[in-house]
């Protein structure tokens, strides 16, 4: 990185017109949120939750999406420390001083003085016994009140809450909230997120259900959770927790610490069908400082004797455990929950779903042509029909949900892929081997390995040179199958085979078990294309939808963060990450789609064979009353014909240290709020060069900014993100405001490239101290001062050309 300090004092003002844009960039880094618990409420109901996160002061407001559920704030809770801590123990020394004079306790003065000189210097006799006269003379006239007392306690009570370490910091901070879900309100999950002065929090998953809740009240936890946010290392918790009763159906909401073991009881009868369903990894997808990455659920169930009649420890390869168990005889049972290992912190939140509930397990087809419907069959447990029928009329290609009501119960989703291609079924295997089924091209084949072992053989016609993409949708659908695809000429002479193919849009998947395959034919004639289950295994549930096609070029977008925090006309910055499929290579444009007045998104193009750009989206210039839902979508030419696909928020989270997910979110939210000009500032700084800059391979090129000289400022400039091979070499004043020379090493970048510069604004450091006279030695080396964030410039776009 290329630094320069500014030392003219007129040239770059404007920047400090940033100075809260950088700000709010540099909470909306690390303000954010880990949980909420309980992490669901039930229709016509208020419940109290907590919601836990880092750097939440200035809270006004819970969001929730979807409508029907209001919030009202009770508390906030966050470790003291500092100049807080100090504070709270000079009001504690003033209430037990002023407590004992006005009581005549002087005994009890006697030992406050000893105490308190005791973490100070000591002093003689006289000097404390001058301390002594002085207290009681300044609370000599005064009363001691119920008032009073009651400070003492909450002092006390703050400061025993006091940490300098927390354990965990970013879920050291607590709110306390009451949401009201209406009885309308529609189930399912929904996202919730905070709202500060700082802006809008990342979002969490919360659920709003039909089944009566049971949790402890958050209240009764905040305890236990301080407690636990003051240790530096967690302790494992071996006291046993009682046990739970509650009434089915059911949702019980509870949280694990390390060593803890959750038991709920409930009374069934004979014949009743339960089913239990687990969601923790379903809440917190991913954790970034536990492994494997998540809280992995177990879930037990007993008998009143205390013999285990079922266990679970995932579903298939969802980490989530549920059991469908069938109730032998009338009594009472507990269902227990804990982690694999006993692992355990305060984000290790579940519910757990108790009842005769309907269950979609397996669904065939897993998906239908658009413009058509679609019969499909079910396979579950408590359900009310085993077939239903999808209305693809006036939908999309895409992935939909798809559940079923028994009465007023909804059934859990699965997903259900809507496509544009030809489609057919895979005709079922005679006589135990694989026959071969001739299909024309291009076609999706909707099948399933129904037993274990079971290879599908199909053959279709190529000619020399042909490109063929062949590419199975089974685990990115709900499936357990872990396929392997070969492709062969006629003769068995293979030509390409794939098992695994990783795809970057399916975030919440850690086993990408869908293969893909890409080939150009060597001759013309017939060819076969072999499927099977890498495990030898096969099931009704192992279904599949195989597309076999000449290459199609797409393309799929995700916009990271999915909250985003500005200052009123100033830009904020994101990222969209372009996930290219079938070779497509050319570049996408990034729009606003139906954006609210006075939103703005500059030029903004993914270029050709890159997979991610930074964007700058410019608020309005008034603030926003609430936090706004904002479209992106973008357009590209294949062959002719516009296609347009939407940017769908996400999440960029990390598991276990290392991996990184795109997960996606619902709504893309924006919260604008003022901005606080220090006195003597200007307008924001503007790019007056054309667009996009042409830096020389080899050479340089000077970048005009418009920045007021209204009052003094130092200033360093610092490219926070940009290529290898370009760097700022240096800035100075222009009759315009500024002037930034930019410097490209031909051996590092090449003619063509193209992309975008981010430049970030910091106050310079203060010069170093003079040497002192009296002290020769060399000054020890000082820690390097980065400088107060000020903001981020406009983007700079930018092509590499030769010089």
């Amino acid at each position: 990185m290329n630094v320069f300090r500014s030392r003219l004092m007129p040239v770059l003002v404007a920047l400090l017109a940033l100075a809260s844009a950088g700000h709010a960039q540099q909470r909306s880094r690390s303000f954010s949120v880990g949980y909420v618990y309980p992490a669901g409420a039930q229709q016509g109901t208020t419940s109290e939750h907590v919601i836990a996160g880092q750097f939440l002061a200035g809270l006004t407001n819970v969001y929730v999406t979807g409508g029907g559920v209001t919030a009202t704030i009770s508390d906030f809770i966050h470790p003291i420390q500092g100049g807080e801590l100090n504070r709270l123990r000079i009001l504690a020394d003033e209430l037990l001083a002023k407590k004992a004079v006005v009581r005549k306790d002087f005994k009890a003065l006697e030992a406050f003085r000893s105490f308190k000189n005791a973490k100070s210097i000591k002093k003689d006799s006289a000097e404390e016994d001058k301390e002594i006269e002085e207290l009681k003379k300044k609370y000599a006239n005064a009363t001691w009140t119920a008032e009073d007392e009651k400070l003492l306690a909450e002092t006390r009570k703050r400061m025993a809450g006091g940490v300098r370490r927390p354990a965990n910091p970013a879920i050291c901070e607590l709110v306390v909230c009451n949401l009201t879900v209406a009885p309308d309100a529609v189930p399912g999950e929904r996202e919730i997120r905070l709202v500060t002065a700082a802006g809008i929090s990342n979002p969490l998953v919360f659920h709003v259900g039909q089944l009566p809740e049971f949790s402890e009240p958050a209240s009764k936890n905040i305890a236990q959770q301080v407690s636990a946010v003051a240790r530096i290392s967690y302790a494992r918790n071996t006291k046993p927790k009682p046990v739970t009763t509650v009434t089915l159906p059911a949702v019980v909401n509870g949280q694990i610490l390390p060593g803890e073991v959750d038991r709920f009881r409930f009374a069934a009868t004979k014949g009743q069908k339960l089913v239990i369903a687990v969601q923790a990894r379903q809440l917190i997808p991913y954790i970034s400082d536990a492994v494997p990455g998540w809280f992995q659920a177990t879930l037990s169930l007993y008998d009143s004797e205390g013999k285990e009649l079922a266990y679970d420890d995932d579903f298939r390869f969802n980490p989530d455990p549920v059991l469908y168990y069938e109730i032998p005889a009338d009594g009472d049972y507990v269902i227990e929950v804990k982690d694999s290992i006993y692992r355990g912190r305060e984000d290790f939140v579940y519910r757990i779903t108790i009842g005769e509930t309907p269950f979609i397990t397996s669904i065939f087809p897993l998906g239908g042509p658009a413009g058509e419907k679609t019969p499909v069959e079910l396979k579950g447990w408590n359900l009310p029909a085993a077939t239903l029928t999808m209305d693809d009329a006036n939908k999309t290609p895409g992935i939909y949900p798809l559940s079923i009501r028994k009465g007023s119960r909804v059934s859990n989703f699965v997903p259900f892929a809507v496509d544009d291609l030809p489609e057919c079924l895979a005709e079922k295997s005679r006589g135990g081997k694989p026959q071969a089924q001739h299909v024309t091209l291009p076609t999706i084949i909707n099948g399933r390995i129904g037993k274990p072992d079971e290879t599908h053989v199909f053959r279709f016609d190529g000619k020399a040179s042909q490109e063929i993409v062949a590419e199975v949708m089974a685990r990115r659908l709900n499936s357990p199958l872990d396929s392997v695809l070969k492709l062969t000429d006629a003769v068995g002479k293979e030509v390409a085979f794939n098992d695994d193919n990783t795809d970057r849009g399916a975030g919440l998947t850690t086993h990408h078990a869908d293969s893909y395959l890409t080939a150009t034919l060597p001759k013309d004639g017939s060819y076969l294309l072999y499927l099977r289950d890498t495990q030898h295994k096969g099931g009704f549930e192992y279904g599949y939808r195989l597309r076999i096609s000449a290459p199609l070029p797409d393309f799929a977008l995700r916009v990271v963060p999915s909250s985003l925090n500005a200052r009123t006309g100033n830009p904020v910055s994101a990222t969209v990450f372009a996930l290219r499929k079938d070779g497509f290579s050319e570049p996408i444009s990034i729009q606003l789609k139906d954006a609210p007045a006075g939103f703005k998104l500059g030029n903004t193009v993914v270029p050709t064979n890159t997979n991610q750009v930074k964007i700058a989206l410019t608020a309005p210039l008034a603030p926003q009353d609430e936090p706004v839902t904002l479209k992106l979508e973008g357009r590209a030419t294949v062959n002719g014909r516009e296609i347009v696909h939407p940017a769908v928020p996400t999440q960029d989270m990390m598991q276990a240290f290392e991996y990184r997910h795109l997960v996606p979110s619902q709504e893309l939210k924006v919260s604008v709020t003022g901005i606080f000009l220090p006195k003597g500032a200007g307008a924001s700084v503007k790019i007056l060069s054309d667009l996009p800059i042409r830096i020389p391979a080899g050479g340089t090129v000077k970048v005009r900014l418009a920045a007021p000289a209204k009052a003094a400022s130092k200033v360093r400039l610092e490219l926070a993100e940009a290529p290898e091979g370009i760097v700022i070499k240096s800035v100075s004043p222009s009759s315009d405001g500024l002037e930034v020379e930019l410097a490209g090493d031909a051996a590092k970048l090449k003619p063509g490239q193209k992309g975008s510069l981010v430049v970030a604004a910091y106050s310079a450091p203060p010069p170093p101290p003079p040497p002192s006279k009296k002290n020769k030695m060399k000054p020890k080396p000082q820690p390097v001062y980065k400088g107060k964030p000020l903001g981020i410039l406009p983007l700079i776009s930018f092509e590499v050309v030769a010089r």
